[in-house]
């Protein structure tokens, strides 16, 4: 699975939203900076040559959907985050998380009762 350009990924979470789309479709859902519309439909192409998505042919148009599951990416995006930036290591990443307070005690407790019943 090859790495994606943040606008591939905030395009590919359009699609694994709406499931199949045109061009036009995914640029109604682009909320900030929207590209043009040729722009758009390159970075869609883009998608398709890295195996991401594929389309079906109307005539002229094409309308697009993925073929990698979100489950799929996020695994491997959290794979390679924890790789990269913790040092292999998950107890270093919820350290981190609970050093910057975005984990809670009862969250902690609840992934500790989660383990447990594995």
């Amino acid at each position: 699975m090859q790495n994606l350009t943040n606008k591939e990924e905030e395009i590919m979470h359009i699609l694994w939203k709406l499931k199949k789309a045109f061009v036009k479709d995914i640029m109604a859902e682009i909320t900030n900076e929207q590209p043009h519309y040729n722009t758009l439909s390159t970075i869609v192409r883009n998608l398709e040559e890295k195996g991401y998505v594929a389309h079906t042919a109307y005539g002229n148009t094409h309308q697009y959907f993925p073929i990698v599951a979100l489950e799929d990416y996020r695994k491997k995006f959290m794979n390679t985050a924890i790789e990269h930036y913790f040092n292999n290591s998950y107890k270093n990443m919820v350290s981190f998380f609970a050093q910057e307070e975005k984990i809670s005690a009862k969250e902690l407790r609840e992934i500790l009762d989660i383990i447990e019943k594995k």
